[in-house]
């Protein structure tokens, strides 16, 4: 099984990015795991936010495997405890082959298609985080969910 983190736009803000790969390079030691980022739409000052989530939608849509397990990050989704994410993955890896892909969408979120497509929407906390910084907060979570899996000393409680 192989997660994939899919997000819309790149990283370009350096302790980010410094942080993104600390933790992808850490992860890598445990399970297969890409990054794969979308490019921001060009030339959307004319665009209403619907119009932007639809055409993300699709660019999201079109990177996934119909086999793929997707599950999006979402401030409607289900919030975890570092524990309890670490379960939920766990419980994935035992009952199912299928590709994990999550999801970080843009600034104002998914279109309808691709909740549809969705199996499962995670929540990391009821505050709102920059697109940027979610994606090192979220990778690092992953990161400790392995340790707790492999009941490693890195996560303390």
């Amino acid at each position: 099984m192989k997660i994939t983190l899919l997000t819309v736009g790149k990283t370009d803000i350096d302790w980010v990015s410094e942080g993104l790969g600390v933790y992808t390079s850490r992860l890598r030691h445990y399970l297969p795991f890409e990054l794969k980022e979308i490019p921001e739409l060009k030339n959307v000052s004319a665009l209403s936010r619907e119009q932007i989530k639809v055409q993300e939608g699709r660019l999201i849509l079109k990177h996934l495997k119909d086999s793929d397990e997707l599950i999006l990050l979402d401030e409607r989704g289900k919030e975890f405890r570092s524990v309890e994410f670490a379960s939920f993955l766990e419980k994935k890896f035992q009952s199912s082959s299928r590709d994990l892909t999550f999801v970080i969408g843009g600034a104002y979120g998914f279109s309808q298609e691709v909740y549809q497509r969705s199996d499962f929407k995670i929540s990391l906390s009821k505050m709102t985080f920059s697109h940027q910084m979610v994606r090192t907060i979220f990778v690092e979570q992953l990161y400790r969910a392995c340790t707790i899996m492999k009941g490693e000393s890195y996560h303390h409680e």
